[in-house]
């Protein structure tokens, strides 16, 4: 899988600043264009067949519009989206490839955010991450996701509600709705995260094995992922704040702290959680030199009653014709009593020092 990648990345080499290359794998069967127009007084839903269609609905001054697409592999549709809305070949070769870092740009006319949503499957147990690109201007949103499938529903339901925030304001604020819904996400991955790092703890505690150092070790790499992918998150919010830009209002940057601050929680969370992994790799190395120590132990006081028993064996085994207790009838008998009771007084006395 990685020579796949390094062979995309590999087929944008030499090519001129704003080339579109799709670099990713394809995600999703066939692009879905869906489109909402809307103001405080009505919504119109629908799903267009052709991106031609996308040129006629921008023609609306006193609505507002997002177009959401699902699929990047078809660069014409992408490419002729972005004509009709004016958006520099730049940002659409950022859209076409996957592997963007979370970052935001101020093109005067638009402002261009990536950022990474997250699933978690629950069937293979691994993180899906997508690549979401919000492109928005004055009155419109162009959002582009790898796949259909998104943490999105809320938004749109919401949509639907004439006294909702979102139809009575601006398309910035439906911006900021839409990477706070990412953001949120990552609040309920952390939380099965959470779940399961418990339970690790506990199996650690009662009875690590070899799977639970592979557990652990999975989890480090999904925090890594999970790292990699939010901490530029609050950097982009940032520039969001900071932005002197007339498309985000006053009223926007309110919303905007807030999702700023719980950027830094899920940062706060994963590093965290790193923390409590990285030293669970120590308590179960712990574990198992303990356990060692146990066995060795357990081994050390069998041999040790053992060496002044097989010392008595192996005198009455010499057979010298002229040795004490040969011929004596209770010899066999005695002898015995005597190797039984020295490994039990022997037992008794390293119980007593507390050894076994």
């Amino acid at each position: 899988m990685k020579s796949r990648t390094f062979r995309r990345k590999q087929s944008k080499v030499g090519l001129a600043p704003g080339t579109l290359v799709h670099v990713g794998e394809k995600k999703a069967e066939k692009i879905v264009i869906r489109a909402w127009i809307y103001n405080n007084e009505k919504l119109i839903e629908k799903e267009l067949q052709t991106v031609e269609e996308c040129q006629a609905l921008k023609d609306h001054p006193d609505m507002n519009l997002w177009i959401n697409v699902d699929g990047l592999d078809k660069i014409e549709v992408i490419e002729k989206l972005g004509s009709y809305f004016g958006v520099h070949p730049l940002t659409l070769e950022d859209v076409l490839n996957t592997g963007q870092r979370p970052k935001m740009e101020d093109y005067g006319s638009y402002i261009y955010t990536v950022l990474k949503m997250m699933f978690l499957d629950e069937e293979i147990e691994e993180i899906i991450i997508d690549q979401v690109s919000i492109i928005f201007g004055s009155n419109y949103i162009l959002s582009f996701q790898e796949r259909a499938g998104d943490v999105f529903n809320p938004i749109r339901e919401r949509l639907k509600n004439p006294a909702s925030r979102l139809r009575k304001n601006g398309v910035d604020l439906l911006a900021y709705s839409l990477i706070d819904a990412v953001v949120d996400n990552y609040f309920l991955i952390l939380e099965r995260f959470g779940e399961e790092i418990e339970n690790l703890e506990e199996e650690l505690i009662v009875d690590p094995m070899p799977d639970t150092l592979k557990a652990i070790q999975k989890h480090k790499r999904d925090m890594i992922t999970l790292r990699r992918s939010v901490w530029p998150l609050r950097e982009l919010i940032n520039n969001l704040q900071r932005t002197e830009s007339g498309l985000i209002k006053e009223t926007t940057q309110i919303y905007l702290r807030d999702v700023y601050d719980h950027t830094i929680q899920v940062i706060d969370s994963i590093e965290a959680f790193r923390d409590i992994l990285s030293s669970m790799v120590d308590v179960y190395l712990s574990s198992l030199s303990n356990r060692m120590n146990d066995v060795m132990k357990v081994l050390t006081i069998i041999a040790t009653i053992f060496i002044p028993l097989t010392f008595i064996v192996g005198v009455y085994g010499m057979n010298f014709e002229y040795m004490p207790e040969l011929e004596w009838r209770w010899g066999y008998p005695a002898v015995m009593l005597g190797m039984v009771l020295l490994g039990i007084s022997m037992f008794l006395y390293f119980k007593k020092r507390r050894w076994v």
